[in-house]
């Protein structure tokens, strides 16, 4: 299979986001507990967070995590969450029929992600709860001091404020199972009045506003219409969500759902578009991509599960095994989040440990990196700076959600400060191996410093607590820089990791 490509140092998309990267950390499954929070493991510091998890998590470089959910926020009480742990009530939560102790809320979270050198993104609650929780939620995490909610942290023992920048009203609020539904023109007054709120505080915090839990929802896209229209000048972002699977493993219409989200980001761009036009609005509002990962090898007797069981606390829900075949999907996706970076801007994996998670923790027992964590450190590590296109010639194919897939799939990122640009190329082809060669324009004396690469597994390979590194990285070889071109052979079903320095 023959690919030519094309990369030019002038054909810019725009420059990444850091929070492209980002992660979401809900209550739910043993996401928090047993998750990043389990006192008496062996592993577990001062404040009962794994020093383990928290390794594996920092070697991430995640820029921001979104917490507390998520289907859990719609009914969350942040009270419950705070004061001296002995006193914090348990609740039942409704979005997962389990119980909550609230032994970890906002300021437990809070050293969490310091220590993970994590920013934090808060979620409000506005399926149960409202505006009034929107301004004390905010000044009590913010505020200095001197005021009743921010001396009452302060009382907690947390003297500063947390600083936190990004806040999302809501979550999921078009979907019949989320507590507190809403239509769409009564979620959108209620979201600005909450963004207002916000930013009365702050004008320089930055409000998310729940768009279509999905693209396959009845009300998409007219949902982002109506809801952006009611709040178009106060908000920074809205967000979209999507999960995939390969429940009828046919690998090529796999791998083409990520043109679907391609066309899901395309269109959501252009309802924003319409209503900044027809509001004569002089902000932008960008995409925050804040729910997707592959979920669905377990999905159907998860649900089953919590439907029949009598809440328990902290069960064992979501915990997906991921095999190679979705480390390409994972590592294809987040090419099309750079490709999209102009409109994209804050992008949150679902979740970080345990559920739907690139990290899993035993209980009692071991942590190990699944599959997908590698594509996804790859893209946080090495895929900042400018988003660059890529021009690709090869072969293509039709499948079920998408026509024209090309086999060949490449990212590129230029970071001028270190000189470097990195390639995040995936063969996508079943059985046949791609020569390439892709010319570098405006990149002369360019030279390979770093390849890596994940090929030859069976795409049913995981990791697993007796066998961490089954499917992991390795040394590539086979390309290289000749003539100003990168050249070489990539094997079918491979991912590929390429860095050239270009200073």
């Amino acid at each position: 299979m023959k690919i030519r490509a094309n990369l030019h140092r002038e054909f810019r998309i725009g420059s990444i986001d850091p929070r492209l990267y980002s992660a979401f950390l809900e209550h739910m499954g043993r996401a928090v507990y047993s998750g990043i929070y389990e006192p008496g493991h062996s592993e577990a510091d001062e404040h009962g967070f794994r020093r383990d998890v928290l390794e594996m998590v920092r070697d991430l470089k995640i820029p921001a995590v979104r917490y507390p959910g998520g289907n859990f926020v719609s009914a969350y009480d942040w009270q419950d969450g705070i004061g001296p742990k002995e006193e914090r009530p348990v609740r039942l939560d409704l979005a997962w029929r389990s119980k909550e102790t609230n032994q970890v809320g906002i300021n437990e979270f809070a050293i969490w992600a310091e220590k993970a050198g994590i920013d934090m993104m808060l979620a409000i609650n506005l399926g149960t709860r409202g505006l009034q929780e929107a301004r004390e939620f905010v000044e009590y995490v913010n505020h200095p001091g001197g005021t009743t909610w921010s001396d009452l942290r302060r009382s907690h023992g947390v003297e500063k404020p947390h600083n936190v920048r990004m806040w999302c009203l809501g979550n999921e609020m078009d979907g019949p199972w989320q507590t507190g539904q809403k239509p769409a023109s009564e979620y959108g007054r209620l979201a600005n009045q909450a963004a207002k709120a916000v930013k009365g505080m702050d004008k320089t915090l930055e409000t998310i506003v729940c768009g279509s839990s999905n693209d396959q929802m009845p009300t998409y896209p007219e949902w982002e219409r109506q809801v952006l229209e009611e709040c178009y000048e106060n908000v920074d972002y809205i967000s979209l969500h999507k999960y995939f699977g390969n429940s009828s493993h046919d690998t090529l219409n796999y791998f083409g759902k990520i043109e679907e989200t391609g066309r899901y980001i395309q269109a959501i761009g252009g309802v924003i578009d319409y209503v900044k036009a027809k509001k004569r609005a002089k902000n932008d509002v960008h995409i925050c991509f804040d729910e997707w990962n592959v979920w669905y090898h377990i999905r159907e007797q998860d649900m089953e599960n919590v439907r029949k069981w009598d809440w328990p606390e902290a069960p064992a829900l979501l915990e997906e095994d991921y095999n190679f075949e979705d480390a390409l999907f994972v590592a294809g996706l987040i090419n099309e989040f750079i490709r999209r970076s102009d409109r994209v801007k804050i992008a949150c994996i679902a979740q970080l440990v345990n559920v739907i998670a690139p990290i899993r923790a035993e209980k009692g027992g071991p942590a190990w990196r699944q599959t997908i964590y590698y594509p996804y450190q790859f893209a946080s590590l090495y895929g900042r700076g400018e988003a660059l296109r890529v021009a690709v010639d090869g072969p293509t194919y039709d499948c079920r959600v998408a026509d024209d897939v090309s086999f060949m799939d490449i990212a590129a990122t230029y970071d001028n400060a270190a000189g470097t640009v990195s390639l995040f190329i995936l063969n996508r082809h079943l059985t046949d191996t791609a020569d390439l060669d892709m010319t570098l324009t405006g990149f002369a004396g360019a030279r390979l410093i770093d390849h890596r690469v994940m090929q030859g597994h069976d795409l049913r390979a995981v990791n697993g607590p007796d066998r961490p590194d089954a499917v992991s990285p390795q040394p590539g070889s086979g390309l290289g820089v000749e003539d100003g071109a990168v050249k070489g052979t990539l094997a079918p079903l491979s991912y590929h990791l390429v860095r050239l320095d270009v200073s």
